[in-house]
């Protein structure tokens, strides 16, 4: 039997108005809690998102044998004693983020078997690179159509280099880097905001990481590893995802705790599309405005550049903004999944490649069923239901808040007709 999945009611056209508070870092927030794993003394994190994919990690982290413990905003690691031998398959599965776990039971343990890592489908994303790191450092790496088996008893400091600018294969190495001895030294590695997170975390733990937010990172490794409490960075793709919301359908909105030097080429393209935002460096908040927008061109990059988790909002923005909008997006090839959901409503998109999109603006979208797809799609459908004519329904409720915590909760704050109801009871 198919398990029902929750849907998300939406009754568009309201205009929004008030605050609305930017949360923490889902993608911070997976790297530091893998960082647990390093030591068998306390590490406290501040400002996690209660949401979906934090639990399965944190579920991950407890069949490992790691105590768990959360209260409020703060969850506590103790991974005194680990075991791999109860790893659940189908959460690692279902978590793009449980790649992270390779680095720190290679540190600890000097091998692991782990199965292969699930989550959005937004194209191909194989773990090669990792891999290929683990391999430039000494491992031995065994694959099968499931599981990944990692032999580290030749592992020792030394140089990787990427082959390309991927986050997560770069926080892997540092995950293992702080448990060997010497200095590895990165190269080719991304620099984004949670990069630099994890870079601090290893650093209180015993490890030294220089050059991180660089595109090299040097880890000098301890195998003296003592506890820490650090504060989890806020959520840059929540920050800007709400900022464009408020772009397409406030009357005057306040996004707080804004990482605003985490974003310097989303705000200037914000002033090239004529976006009415002002910013409040004491106060880390950003205020929008209705005002009209223009076309615009612009293409995802690697940190400083914006986001590719970011490229599905401005979609919306363009079906508002009069004229031809182009929307390029190089690193993933299946990333324009959200746009045949968004003909359903009305938008008028010609997908010329897997990485380019036009989308013609204005246009009235309206409201009809559509599916979530993966997060950032889901969370820029929602945006599109709030900005449509009529009623949206949303299925797969439960996909979005794999990454945003209580958004229906937050947007009814700020006047947003929303709602999340399980479809046994539609």
């Amino acid at each position: 039997m198919v398990k029902a999945m929750a849907k998300f009611v939406i009754e568009g056209g309201r205009r929004l108005q008030g605050t609305i508070p930017v949360l923490g870092s889902k993608n911070a927030a997976l790297p530091l809690l893998s960082a647990c794993l390093l030591t068998q003394e306390a590490v406290t994190i501040h400002n996690v998102p209660q949401i979906r994919d934090v639990a399965n990690l944190m579920a991950i982290l407890e069949s490992l044998g790691a105590q768990v413990t959360r209260a409020g905003d703060a969850v506590t690691v103790v991974a005194k004693t680990l075991d791999q031998t109860n790893l659940p398959a189908d959460k690692v599965g279902a978590l793009r983020g449980s790649v992270l776990l390779m680095g720190p039971l290679l540190a600890r343990w000097g091998a692991v078997a782990l199965p292969r890592p699930g989550g959005d489908v937004i194209g191909a994303r194989p773990i090669d690179v990792h891999l290929d790191a683990f391999r430039q450092l000494g491992a031995r790496v065994q694959e099968d159509g499931t599981m990944v088996q990692i032999d580290g008893n030749n592992l020792r400091a030394g140089e990787v280099t990427l082959r390309e600018f991927s986050v997560t294969a770069t926080e892997n190495v540092m995950l293992l880097a702080a448990g060997l001895p010497g200095a590895t030294t990165i190269h080719v590695a991304a620099t984004e905001p949670h990069v630099v997170a994890l870079g601090e975390l290893l650093t209180r733990l015993g490890a030294r990481v220089t050059g991180a937010g660089t595109h090299t990172i040097t880890v000098e490794g301890t195998l003296e590893r003592g506890g820490a409490t650090v504060t989890n960075i806020p959520d840059m793709l929540e920050a800007g995802l709400f900022i464009l919301l408020g772009a397409v359908c406030a009357e005057d909105l306040v996004i707080e705790n804004v990482p605003l030097t985490h974003l310097p080429l989303f705000f200037k393209k914000l002033e090239d599309i004529g976006v009415d935002f002002s910013i409040d460096q004491a106060k880390n908040q950003v205020r929008v405005r209705q005002s009209p927008l223009q076309s615009f061109s612009m293409q995802s990059l690697p940190h400083p550049g914006i986001p590719t988790d970011l490229q599905a909002p401005f979609a919306v923005v363009a079906t508002v903004a009069p004229g031809s909008s182009l929307i390029h997006d190089p690193l993933y090839e299946d990333r324009f999944r959200h746009i045949n959901e968004l003909q359903k409503m009305g938008g008028r998109a010609v997908v010329c490649d897997p990485h380019r999109v036009i989308i013609q603006g204005p246009v009235r979208l309206h409201g009809t069923e559509i599916d979530s797809l993966d997060i950032r799609s889901g969370a820029t459908l929602i945006m599109a239901g709030l900005v449509a004519e009529g009623q949206t329904i949303i299925h797969g409720a439960e996909v979005v808040e794999r990454g945003y915590e209580r958004l229906a909760e937050r947007l009814q704050a700020i006047g947003a007709a929303i709602r999340c109801r399980d479809a046994v009871h539609a």
